[in-house]
């Protein structure tokens, strides 16, 4: 075993030094809260992902379009957020990072790329290259309803941090260059699926040593915070937890405590990334009367990588999905009950981290 060791007191010190940097850089408050969710899917998969997560999620549709030989599908979710599903038809710059030995079969699949509201998007470039950020693009994006940049897909995540400034009424990823599709969608009427509401967190798995780089990256692209870490000893894991404040949408990275060594021996969190690439392994919706929810998910044929943790008493109530064929991304469906005033309970992590054994 590498003599490397995660530990919270260098972490805590790299994200002070990251807060003073925004300050110092004029970053603070430029970034706010999430607005969309690109997921890049194969080639035929476009309808399937989509009818997919409609009847398994709070989503409906709200459009779908081609622009330059790209496909994107647009739903809607409950809080504001928007998953665009597309296909792309050229170079795909996170194909590298998508080929796992349980991966490879789906070389253009993955949840890519977070995108935020960002109120002036030249400052904000401007900003970012004094710290030597590569975006994708030279300049930003300009359409007639938004201006958007994002980032390379990050060498420790393999994820990208994308950035809107909208002109006019938000939500507009339509515009005039794009071409209006039929994929003949439409949300199934199931009522269990009125108990699922916004995207609470999405988590990606990092290598140990990529940890700490990963956070404090995140947070100087945004104007997110290392929160909290929860520490399951056992199983060589760690959940770090980044907020930008307790009513928005959370980040989490989940990483080993100490590097990967062997199958078997590792870990469920760092043999994950050994089998499937660093990539975000999770999306979890709030819910309500989380039982009958998991009942009706399980009766409509839905599987699932562990029954519903936790208790009322204990605060909250978790399960995480098998993973999508579509997508490769696990649904976690969680519920808080009055009066929790956590995030996360450990007994809780450590069962749903142990599931993750049986992907």
């Amino acid at each position: 075993m590498s003599a490397f060791r995660n530990d919270d007191d260098l972490l805590r010190q790299g994200a002070e030094a990251v807060l003073a940097e925004r300050r110092r850089l004029g970053l603070d408050g430029l970034v706010g809260g999430l607005e969309a969710v690109i997921i890049g899917l194969e080639p035929d998969r476009l309808t399937a992902a989509a009818a997919e997560m409609l009847a398994r999620t709070s989503c409906v549709p709200a459009g779908a379009f081609e622009e330059a030989g790209e496909r994107c599908c647009v739903l809607d979710s409950p809080g504001g957020v928007r998953f665009l599903l597309r296909t792309r038809s050229g170079n795909n710059p996170f194909r590298d990072y998508n080929l796992g030995p349980k991966s490879l079969h789906l070389p253009n699949t993955r949840l890519e790329t977070f995108v935020f509201r960002c109120q002036d998007l030249d400052r904000y470039v401007a900003a970012q290259a004094k710290r030597g950020v590569r975006f994708l693009t030279p300049e930003p994006v300009d359409t007639d309803t938004f201006r958007f940049i994002q980032t390379a897909p990050s060498p420790h995540t393999g994820n990208s941090t994308g950035l809107i400034q909208w002109k006019g009424a938000p939500g507009r990823f339509r515009h005039s260059g794009c071409r209006d599709l039929d994929l003949g969608l439409a949300k199934p009427d199931k009522p269990h699926l009125g108990r699922v509401f916004e995207l609470d967190h999405a988590a990606t798995r990092v290598h140990a040593e990529d940890r700490d780089p990963a956070i404090l990256e995140f947070m100087g692209l945004t104007n997110y915070r290392f929160d909290f870490a929860v520490y399951v000893e056992p199983l060589n894991s760690i959940t770090n937890v980044a907020r930008l404040s307790d009513k928005d949408f959370a980040m989490v990275f989940t990483s080993g405590i100490e590097p990967y060594s062997a199958d078997g021996s590792s870990g469920p969190t760092e043999q994950y990334i050994h089998n499937y690439g660093r990539r975000v392994h999770h999306v979890a919706f709030r819910c309500e009367e989380i039982e009958g929810v998991f009942a009706a998910l399980k009766a409509d044929g839905m599987e699932f990588l562990v029954e519903l943790v936790g208790s009322p008493g204990e605060g909250l109530k978790q399960t995480f999905s098998r993973p999508s064929g579509q997508t490769l991304l696990v649904n976690e469906y969680i519920q808080r009950f009055d009066g929790f005033d956590g995030f996360f309970t450990k007994n809780n992590v450590t069962l749903l981290t142990k599931a993750t054994e049986n992907q």
